[in-house]
């Protein structure tokens, strides 16, 4: 009997730059670890903005777009024609759209006539987003068009439940969990070979903690700012995602964002913790990655945040609560550091490397499809450190 061709996997988003953070994170992650484990019963294909119009099919294809001034290098194809076109052409079995504008539109339709399953990935809270700028009236259209485009498609996942929560709520009732997940070699506690301290011309007994990610307003960037100053001497910030160094407080600097992985991960590893104050986090990646790096976390008590950090991995603040962020933070060093930072990595291995999260991505897939595939032979329980 001859052998099944392998399923063609396209993802398509317009969430995806040279620059960008967590959605390209999952893309580049997911290509990798298909090209490696399942590339007997997968190809995958991702479709993304760019600066020319690419077309190859296993390969990241992209479509040109404008850069949009004052974003992480986003481009924006903006002609539904184009985005159509180069689906049709690239043929898939089956679409995973990783965001809510025309590029789902587009994909439905392909879907539709090729008769597909389309899946799609809520990675980002439209409402929330577009009722930061417009208020209440700009968050309830939203809500609406949410509920209007997602209810279209065969399947939809959210990486955390406090967004499949959300999702039903607004009428979304086929939404599942499906979480992310880290490279736990790229993060791994030995990659803190870095005296940080003595590189920043800080004191040998300085308390120092990591931030890394956008400076955009969702990150309470100006509430990890509060909670230092109140904190003071011997607390040291580094928030590393700004495009030049500044000094931002007596003990907050800001650092350009380390775009290559295994370089963010000897900063992750080698600061003593990682301090997020984001509230509206989907799922929170960054946070996952700290962890893997064997680095206890102080986060908000918001959005997804509980899912991932529990009392013996770190410690949770009150909401835009800097007094309260500086508490945990101060009562992060009455605890063992290193023991919670042993705790958090073992988590990691436990539930989210990209090894258990594409195998049960990719199962889910191929059941719509209707086809059964290959098992993967990592299991990503047992992992090598970083070369």
């Amino acid at each position: 009997m001859a052998q099944a061709s392998p399923l063609h996997l396209l993802d398509v988003t317009l969430f995806y730059s040279p620059t960008s953070g967590g959605v390209r994170r999952y893309l580049d992650a997911k290509h990798a670890w298909i090209r490696r484990y399942r590339a007997d019963s997968w190809r995958h294909t991702l479709l993304v903005p760019g600066e020319r119009e690419v077309r190859e099919p296993g390969e990241r294809s992209t479509l040109a777009g404008w850069r949009i001034p004052g974003t992480f290098n986003y481009r924006l194809p903006l002609n539904p024609r184009a985005w159509t076109r180069a689906i049709e052409a690239l043929a898939p079995d089956i679409i995973e759209v990783g965001d809510a504008f025309h590029t789902a539109w587009t994909a439905q339709g392909v879907a539709a006539r090729r008769d597909i399953p389309r899946v799609a990935f809520y990675h980002s809270n439209l409402p929330h987003l577009v009722g930061r700028r417009y208020g209440a009236p700009g968050r309830a259209i939203a809500t609406r068009y949410v509920r209007f485009v997602y209810s279209r498609f065969d399947r939809v996942y959210a990486p955390s439940r406090f967004m499949c929560d959300y999702l039903r709520e607004l009428g979304v009732h086929h939404a599942r969990h499906q979480p992310l997940g880290v490279d736990p070699v790229t993060f791994h506690p030995a990659r803190r070979v870095r005296d940080l301290r003595a590189e920043l011309g800080l004191a040998p007994d300085a308390r120092l903690l990591l931030y890394a990610g956008r400076f955009s307003r969702e990150k309470r960037i100006d509430v990890l700012r509060a909670a230092f100053r109140r904190l003071g001497s011997p607390y040291e910030l580094v928030l590393l995602g700004g495009a030049e160094t500044r000094q931002l407080e007596r003990n907050v600097r800001a650092l350009p964002y380390r775009r290559d992985p295994a370089e963010l991960a000897t900063w992750m590893a080698s600061a003593d913790a990682l301090v997020h104050a984001g509230t509206e986090e989907t799922f929170g990646l960054v946070v996952l990655e700290a962890m893997a790096c064997g680095r206890p976390v102080v986060a908000m008590r918001a959005s997804a945040m509980p899912e991932l950090v529990s009392e013996d991995v770190g410690l949770l603040a009150r909401p835009d609560d800097a007094a309260d962020l500086a508490a945990s933070i101060a009562g992060l060093y009455e605890r063992d550091v290193e023991a919670m930072g042993r705790a958090a990595r073992a988590r990691v291995l436990q539930q989210f490397t990209w090894t258990q999260v594409f195998a049960t991505l990719l199962d889910r897939h191929a059941s719509m499809v209707g086809r059964r595939v290959g098992a993967a032979t990592a299991t990503g329980a047992t992992v090598p450190r970083p070369a």
